[in-house]
């Protein structure tokens, strides 16, 4: 079933980031420039089950490689440590990371053929949706 977010995706639209990077505790300035980035999002699967996630911005391209209900320890953009697990619910690519300060969830799912990624930090929810290209 993660065989329908392989690909790279590009981001057409993004609602309520900036006030998830204020709850991550990031500046004016640094939203700024975020909120001016329109990112690529690539997946693939490698032969093992070995998922590698990777989003081009202008921060950093950091890449993630996961294996489906194993948690990893990982550095946030602010510089949280985090365990983070990879999960597949009804067709929904769930990515929970659990550090001192709570829970950030970024839940990606397939709808008409865009992809839609939810991140939420507390009671702050923001939306990206991204096209996958050919």
């Amino acid at each position: 079933m993660v065989e329908q977010f392989v690909g790279t995706w590009k981001m057409i639209s993004s609602e309520n980031f900036d006030e998830l990077m204020k709850k991550f505790g990031l500046g004016a300035a640094e939203r700024q420039l975020a909120n001016q980035n329109r990112p690529n999002f690539t997946l693939s699967v490698d032969d093992q089950g070995i998922i590698c996630m990777n989003c081009l911005n202008i921060f950093n391209a950091p890449e993630l490689k996961f294996k489906l209900n194993e948690s990893v320890v990982q550095m946030t953009p602010n510089n949280r440590q985090t365990t983070t697990v990879l999960t597949l619910e009804n067709g929904k690519l769930i990515q929970k990371h659990t550090g001192d300060d709570g829970d950030f969830i970024v839940e990606r799912e397939i709808s008409d053929g865009q992809m839609i990624v939810r991140s939420t930090l507390g009671n702050v929810v923001a939306v990206k949706t991204y096209e996958k290209e050919a």
